[in-house]
């Protein structure tokens, strides 16, 4: 056989594995999904999108400024807190829908957007951050919903404040650094090594939610993750499990964003179908 027939062979050989080992592994995650309510998002007849924000300014708080925009003037009060090194653009057209049947606040954490950057961040401070924010603003038992960071927030809201919230739905969070899939990990190490970032840092290093911090959460909560997604399914499953009467979700065929910061129209009804059941 000539040399240049042998590595065609190879190749081929190499990317029939490949298809059939990623075949599997597609399998395995959907029947695996299965198991945990694993659903798809029907986003017809959904009501128009308001034009825009309301309002939007800042909320001094004890060790920073938060900037927000308010979208809707009427309805329960709703909170979206957007992820890693995103901002309120990150969720703004979730709010457009949302504002149809909430007052939402579209708040930027510490350090990111046009919030101000104290020089540290954690979990724990963006908990109190949102916290003072509530009080500020006067809102009573607002419904939360974030994504990635911003579930870790709701979670981390939910077990440190547990009478502030009347429900929240966390979307894409993990309880430990280590429960991240490899690929996204050395994705974050790379960068950071590149720029070193707190923000990178954070993620490689926080959160660290253990059973018993989850067993303090006494509201409605819906953990929601993409069939996809960035973490172990485990991990979706572990924090559900060990939140009292909690529901889980898993939107069929979705990644980490793809149905919030991607969708706006798919986290609205993410959201008006779980607080219309409450």
């Amino acid at each position: 056989m000539k040399k240049p027939l042998k590595i065609l062979t190879a190749v081929g050989c190499v990317a029939l594995t490949a298809v059939i080992g990623l075949g599997a592994w597609q399998i395995y995650v959907r029947q695996a999904s299965k198991s945990y309510n694993l659903i798809t998002l029907d986003t017809t007849d959904l009501p128009e999108p308001v034009s825009g924000p309301a309002f939007e300014g800042d909320a001094e708080l004890s060790e920073m400024t938060m900037h927000y925009a308010v979208y809707g003037d009427n309805g329960h009060d709703f909170i979206l807190v957007h992820g890693n090194g995103g901002s309120k653009k990150s969720l703004e057209e979730a709010a457009l829908y949302l504002a149809n049947d909430y007052k939402v606040y579209v708040i930027e954490s510490r350090c990111h957007g046009q919030s101000s950057d104290p020089g540290v961040i954690s979990y724990d401070l963006m908990a109190k951050d949102i916290k003072e924010f509530c009080d500020k603003m006067g809102l009573n038992k607002p419904y939360l919903m974030g994504h990635s960071d911003g579930g870790i927030n709701a979670l981390t809201v939910a077990y440190t404040y547990p009478d502030l919230l009347g429900g929240f739905i966390s979307c894409g969070a993990n309880s430990v650094p280590g429960e991240f899939k490899p690929y996204f990990t050395l994705g974050v190490k790379f960068m950071d090594m590149l720029k070193p970032d707190k923000l990178n840092d954070m993620m490689l290093t926080l959160p660290d939610i253990d059973a018993e911090k989850l067993s303090k959460i006494t509201c409605p909560a819906y953990i929601v993750a993409g069939e996809y997604d960035i973490m172990w399914l485990s991990d979706t499953v572990f924090i559900h499990e060990n939140i009292k009467d909690s529901k889980v979700a898993i939107i069929k065929g979705a990644n980490h964003g793809s149905y919030i910061s991607q969708d706006g129209k798919q986290a609205y009804v993410l959201a008006r179908d779980f607080f219309a059941e409450m």
